[in-house]
């Protein structure tokens, strides 16, 4: 059991679920999760405990996973149109939507002081483009992340007319706020604030320009309903597959 405190990684977890089951979006009936992802793994469990039907297909589920072949399968699928929604982030990110998980300075090329090299785009361009909706997360809130420009594209928030792809970015969620993407524009607007953040610091965390409404609303907490769910059922689900993240955020850990 946890204490009354509301952790950030839960309240991460609610805003990520209330996106997905956003009204005015395309609906998810499928969604996907990639490897290592743990805060949109607890997210999309939380849609499916309040009792959505939904499909969710985690890549990292330990057992009981229904790709047998791994990201060929995934990749699969989401060719033909049948992954719905699909969680990316990204070593840099701008505010065009564009990801960078290649690394900094020139490439390709050595690690020269100051140079970082991420883990790799590996299918994140597919995925962008052939999935209708993408929810872009990364905790790290800092200005380097958030740049003005990524320094590689791994893949693009947006494409020149006459290139194909299903969608793009529906939101960026990160420790510090949530921000909504207009890909008609390349922009992104500012939806909300954490607690303990403001228009202010925001603005001076972020490399980026976006736009943001006059009155900056607060990120709501997550309700009675959504803890219980999130510390009970959501972590059962999830222990097996997360035991760190669980023994960490909701203080559960697997019987000997």
């Amino acid at each position: 059991m946890t204490d009354g405190a509301i952790r950030p990684e839960e309240r991460l977890a609610a805003v990520l679920a209330r996106l997905i089951l956003d009204p005015t979006a395309p609906p998810a009936h499928h969604i996907a999760v990639g490897a290592a992802s743990p805060i949109p793994a607890a997210a999309c469990w939380l849609v499916r405990k309040s009792g959505r039907s939904v499909r969710l297909s985690l890549l990292h589920k330990r057992s009981g996973n229904p790709f047998t072949e791994g990201t060929r399968e995934l990749f699969d699928l989401t060719g033909q149109g049948r992954i719905d929604l699909f969680f990316l982030g990204g070593g840099q990110i701008d505010g065009e939507a564009n990801i960078n998980l290649i690394g900094t300075g020139a490439w390709p090329g050595g690690s020269a002081q100051g140079e970082v090299r991420f883990p790799g785009s590996f299918g994140s361009a597919f995925m962008y483009l052939m999935t209708p909706r993408t929810i872009l997360f990364r905790e790290e809130h800092s200005p380097r992340v958030l740049v003005p420009r990524v320094e590689h594209v791994s893949a693009p928030g947006v494409s020149a007319p006459g290139v194909f792809r299903r969608g793009t970015a529906q939101a960026l969620v990160t420790g510090k706020g949530v921000f909504r993407f207009d890909a008609a524009r390349a922009r992104f607007t500012l939806d909300s604030a954490h607690p303990g953040e403001d228009a202010a610091s925001l603005r001076a965390a972020t490399g980026f320009e976006y736009d943001e409404p006059e009155a900056l609303p607060a990120t709501p907490d997550p309700t009675p309903d959504e803890l219980a769910l999130l510390r009970g059922p959501v972590c059962d689900e999830m222990l097996e597959t997360y035991p760190d993240f669980c023994a960490r955020v909701f203080n559960r850990r697997q019987a000997a």
